[in-house]
């Protein structure tokens, strides 16, 4: 409760100052009026999950929670707060230019305040504006992302081998039946050979999954379909009565995948062949430096051999840094998810941007290191904070090719 209040104190001031910036700088009510609404609709957010806060929910979901609110309120508002200290500024620029120039800057500066004044405001608007668009459209805004890699090792028969790779799902936050629907024909018009999906199924609990299992159940791929579990897979970020009702939600996650027809692979391999070549699909449980670590990579690898060709599942893109590209065993491909690219960046050609890159050195798109692959997909659905902005739900397509 504590934190919940602190935060709340938080937001208060910045929308204080944040409010009288904007009376700073037009005397238009109606603005005045909309924007003092808006406020008051993120500040009876957070007051209700004051009054409504259960606490058999973790710390974790709480502070994710604080994180999209974080992105929704305070953000675009720190550039308003720009406006009251860009009046400060041009009045010691005033003076600067009355001591070396004409009193004529007199008549000067307080145009060329004002205009600039108008302008921070403007650009306050626009991330605010960008956080409406990812929260009614840009959540559902499914891509479709196609690499193709070439490999010296691949085996003959698996050139041209088409992935789909999708990755964090995230069932619990979805709110648009139509729009999931949209988002599994587009992963079906793809027609890959295989769909490999790495974790992070539902939230916390398996019954956020039960409205979509058809849904998920008529994912196609003519090879087959595989997985594994991400940190969310564990139940960990909820506070449980007891142990076993903990342990029965996660067999319960466990059993969905057969039931949406996905092979859940638990620090396991499977070989899939065409002719007489094959190549390994192997799946870890999660590995991850600041979460839950339970994959086993050796334990994995056991019944492949190090001359396979190996497409690795691993939830977590801090695993392949630490542990997979510098291991003896060769693991050509990888396929990663988790970090979602922090659902808030931007990407333009030739430049892509997200906070989650301080935190993680991988966390999109495709990277290679001694001729070693990993693909970090942003993921298919979204968590916290309810939308995406510059980061777009994902569908990978990667195309292997035979040097």
């Amino acid at each position: 409760m504590i934190r919940w209040i602190i935060f709340l104190v938080i937001v208060l001031v910045i929308d204080f100052y944040a409010f009288q910036s904007v009376k700073t700088v037009t005397k238009n009510k109606i603005v005045v009026v909309i924007y003092w609404l808006l406020s008051i609709a993120v500040l009876g957010n957070v007051i209700y999950k004051l009054l409504t806060f259960n606490n058999s929910k973790g710390l974790t979901q709480s502070v994710m929670f604080a994180f999209g609110l974080l992105i929704l309120s305070i953000i675009p508002k720190i550039s308003a707060i720009g406006v009251l200290f860009s009046e400060d500024i041009f009045r010691v620029l005033k003076g600067i230019f009355n001591y070396f120039s004409s009193s004529s800057v007199n008549t000067f500066l307080p145009d060329r305040r004002a205009f600039v004044s108008k302008l921070a405001l403007g650009l306050a608007a626009i991330p605010f504006a960008s956080i409406l668009y990812g929260m009614s459209r840009g959540k559902y805004n499914f891509q479709v992302v196609e690499h193709t890699l070439f490999f010296d090792d691949l085996p003959t028969s698996f050139d041209g081998f088409k992935i789909t790779h999708i990755s964090d799902i995230h069932s619990g936050s979805f709110d648009n039946e139509e729009k999931i629907a949209y988002g599994i024909d587009l992963i079906n018009e793809q027609e890959s050979d295989v769909i490999l999906f790495t974790g992070d199924l539902v939230n916390n609990t398996a019954a956020e999954m039960d409205p979509w299992i058809s849904h998920f159940k008529s994912l196609k791929a003519p090879l087959g379909k595989f997985s594994v579990l991400g940190n969310h897979d564990y139940g960990e970020y909820v506070r449980w009565k007891t142990k076993e009702e903990k342990d029965k939600n996660f067999q319960d996650i466990k059993d969905i995948h057969p039931k949406i027809g996905f092979n859940l692979l638990l620090n396991d391999s499977i070989y899939i062949e065409k002719g007489s070549e094959k190549i390994a699909i192997l799946g870890v449980e999660n590995w991850g430096t600041r979460f839950k670590k339970a994959g086993d990579l050796s334990l994995a690898s056991s019944n492949v051999l190090n001359e396979d060709f190996k497409i690795l599942l691993s939830h977590d893109p801090s695993h392949w840094e630490n542990e997979v590209k510098n291991h003896l065993n060769n693991y050509q491909l990888t396929l990663s998810g988790h970090t979602h690219g922090m659902q808030f960046g931007i990407e333009i050609p030739c430049f892509k941007w997200s906070p989650v890159q301080y935190v993680y050195k991988h966390w999109a798109g495709v990277y290679k290191e001694f001729e070693r692959y990993i693909n970090v997909n942003r993921g298919f659905g979204f968590l916290a904070f309810p939308g995406r902005v510059g980061i777009w739900p994902e569908i990978t397509v990667i195309t292997l090719k035979k040097k």
